[in-house]
């Protein structure tokens, strides 16, 4: 059964980007006629996907004035101090479905998305399999199709590609992610990266890879990121897309 739910993990305040970001999230930078936040949304709402819950923090004002009021808001008040494990571990508490979790900062393809979705595993992880990666990268090993470590620390030797940051998970497998965060959540661990729960379960747990098979995406931490998005893979998506309805 494909999810109709989302959860966005905005809550926090983007240093790396600089004066980019000092007085605004970056979900909300401009790829065009676009924020980063309306392209996802309106990636979601096509694929289906109208239940959305932002996870707010730095500038969270802003985020909810640039919004219509049909979305859920999850406010993570220690957003200085935390990362992205304690704002989904936030956003989880009150939701029992399946859902699909995607950093604020990711730019892709539609059919990036519609294909996890589509995917016949139930919980699935989009995959940028790739040889080239750096200390920055949060990469992924797979076996068999399965996901078995993710850690930007891993041995360039067994990475097989990069974490995309959209992943999706059934109701058994928001049950057990849940069940995870809250343990390291109470064993304070809550200033580290989500995909450290998605690795903690993937030991005992089906967590399988999707691929993103070569479509346009990029994740954006730093200004030269926000430049390339806006130059490159911005318009790469609008032009496919357009070329598509001809």
């Amino acid at each position: 059964m494909k999810t109709s739910k989302a959860v966005i993990l905005a809550a926090g305040k983007s240093k790396r980007l600089g004066r980019l970001t000092e007085n605004i999230p970056k979900c909300l930078l401009s790829l065009g006629s676009k924020t980063i936040l309306e392209h996802q949304v309106e990636t979601l709402q096509k694929c289906g996907i109208d239940d959305i819950t932002i996870v707010t923090g730095f500038c969270e004002k802003m985020i909810k004035q640039h919004c219509d009021g049909s979305f859920r808001y999850v406010s993570n008040p220690e957003f200085e101090t935390t990362n992205s494990i304690y704002s989904l571990w936030l956003a989880l508490k009150n939701v029992h479905r399946g859902s699909v979790i995607l950093n604020s900062d990711v730019v892709f393809h539609p059919d990036i998305l519609a294909n996890l979705l589509n995917s016949p595993h139930p919980d699935a992880l989009t995959v940028s399999f790739q040889e080239e990666m750096g200390e920055e990268e949060m990469k992924v090993q797979v076996k068999e199709g399965r996901i078995v470590d993710i850690s930007k620390a891993m041995d360039l030797k067994v990475a097989d590609g990069e974490n995309v940051g959209i992943v999706k998970f059934s109701d058994r497998g928001i049950r057990v992610l849940y069940k995870m965060l809250d343990d390291l959540v109470l064993d304070s661990v809550v200033n580290a990266w989500a995909p450290l729960a998605f690795q903690k379960i993937c030991s005992f747990y089906n967590l399988y890879a999707v691929s993103t098979k070569g479509l346009p995406w990029t994740e954006i931490d730093f200004p030269e990121d926000l430049e390339r998005a806006r130059r490159e893979i911005y318009p790469h998506i609008c032009e496919t897309l357009t070329s598509r309805h001809k």
